[in-house]
């Protein structure tokens, strides 16, 4: 087996799918790499166990690992050059991702109490977890912009990027509600 350890970064550029190199800070690279830590994060979630010691909810646990394997698609198509553009490779994530994605969130906004007020990060351990993996995909979203708007690359990706942390909140809010944490309500600094 070949060693994953080649030696041919050591000088701060990395090959992408073709034959091209980039800088280790090119654009594309952030985006695909925040989009690899975004994973990385639902890893974690997945991994993670409530205060009562019960894993993930299957609901949540079913979308989280879906979501992981359309990440890995997204980071497959960021990583490929012209990926989507005229003469370009088909891009893996599409119009029919996007619509999956909104249809857990309207599942999941039907079955939670609405919310009337701004809420905090935490409660249970995973849903502080998915609220973490929701600000890692904030971050993935705003670098995959910044490269999309360079390159006219990224299309169905930012808007899935977009859905995912939405649908993240409400995984986190149902989390809590699995094991009967109520949200925490932001309170302004005056105590209302």
């Amino acid at each position: 087996m070949d060693s994953i350890s080649t030696g041919n970064g050591d000088q701060g550029d990395t090959g992408i799918l073709g034959a091209a190199r980039l800088d280790k800070h090119h654009p594309r690279i952030e985006a695909y790499g925040s989009v690899d830590e975004l994973n990385s994060e639902l890893g974690v979630c997945l991994a993670t166990r409530s205060a009562t010691g019960s894993p993930v909810p299957d609901s949540i646990r079913t979308q989280l690992e879906q979501m992981q394997s359309m990440l890995f698609s997204i980071g497959a198509d960021l990583a490929q050059q012209d990926c989507g553009l005229e003469g370009g490779s088909k891009p893996r994530i599409e119009q029919a991702h996007v619509a999956l994605i909104t249809g857990w969130i309207h599942t999941w906004e039907d079955e939670l109490p609405p919310l009337k007020q701004f809420i905090l990060p935490g409660g249970d351990a995973i849903s502080a977890q998915l609220h973490r993996a929701r600000t890692t995909c904030r971050r993935a979203e705003r670098r995959v912009v910044e490269f999309s708007r360079s390159s006219g690359e990224g299309g169905d990706v930012i808007v899935v990027l977009n859905r995912f942390s939405d649908l993240l909140f409400l995984q986190a809010r149902a989390a809590n509600q699995a094991v009967g944490v109520e949200d925490r309500p932001w309170k302004q600094e005056n105590g209302s």
